[in-house]
């Protein structure tokens, strides 16, 4: 954590689960997926503010592996979305000095889709800046599986033995391999559950729930969550 001015400590690493695109959109009479263009928008500018105030890690729900479920329409116009932010996506991360990992089984994604994110994770990974992490065809149950299948074949192939497997080694199967847990995990739209996302890495996570719809999140309802987070005290199970 790093400590502000004002003595107000910043957790190192915040996790979001960006709800209410669609609400936000429907609001205003629009289509969901402008909810969606404008929850990218608003994606952009919140990395600078919490670049800007010292948060090291930063990672965003963008598609789960529930989220196949919505309505064809509605999917195709996320791929879309999507494959035009991973392009924004690289001039931003080497005009803001930011390193970008997708997690995620991304195999389920287009050829296109996956040559962008390999590019992007590519050209990015000396920088020094933000640790942007985007959950992309991302669940938590499907993500330990997937770990266990490997660790299990490495087991098979006697790369270590039954009494080596512990947190420390099966993390390094995870997605998130090198990443701290977040200390802090956001969620908007007024939902309060956590739709199958980072279930390992949160179990010592603080948890902060607001109904104000993704689009409409600002730097200020980010320190918001931040104060909420410094009023915890986190004990990790100890007294």
């Amino acid at each position: 954590m790093k400590e502000t001015g004002s003595d107000m400590m910043i957790p190192k690493h915040v996790a979001v689960i960006l709800d209410g695109n669609g609400r936000w959109a429907k609001k205003r009479f629009m289509p969901r997926n402008y909810g969606h263009v404008q929850g990218s928008k608003t994606v952009e500018k919140i990395l600078e503010d919490a670049y800007d105030l010292g948060i090291e890690y930063f990672t965003i729900y963008a598609f789960s592996t529930e989220n196949w479920k919505r309505p064809d329409e509605e999917v195709e116009a996320l791929m879309k979305l999507l494959r035009s932010y991973l392009k924004s996506c690289i001039k931003t991360c080497k005009k803001n000095n930011m390193k970008v990992r997708v997690l995620g089984d991304k195999s389920k994604l287009g050829p296109d889709i996956r040559e962008s994110i390999e590019e992007l994770e590519i050209v990015s990974a000396s920088n020094t800046g933000l640790n942007f992490q985007v959950a992309l065809n991302y669940g938590s149950r499907d993500e330990i599986l997937r770990a266990m299948k490997n660790l299990i074949h490495d087991y098979d192939n006697k790369q270590f033995k039954l009494d080596d497997i512990d947190e420390e080694l099966f993390e390094k199967y995870l997605d998130t391999k090198g990443i701290p847990d977040p200390d802090l995990l956001i969620r908007t739209s007024g939902e309060k559950r956590l739709s199958n996302y980072l279930l390992w890495q949160l179990a010592y996570t603080e948890f902060y729930f607001t109904d104000v719809l993704w689009p409409d999140f600002t730097k200020e309802e980010l320190l918001k969550a931040i104060e909420y987070y410094n009023s915890r005290d986190r004990r990790f199970g100890a007294i």
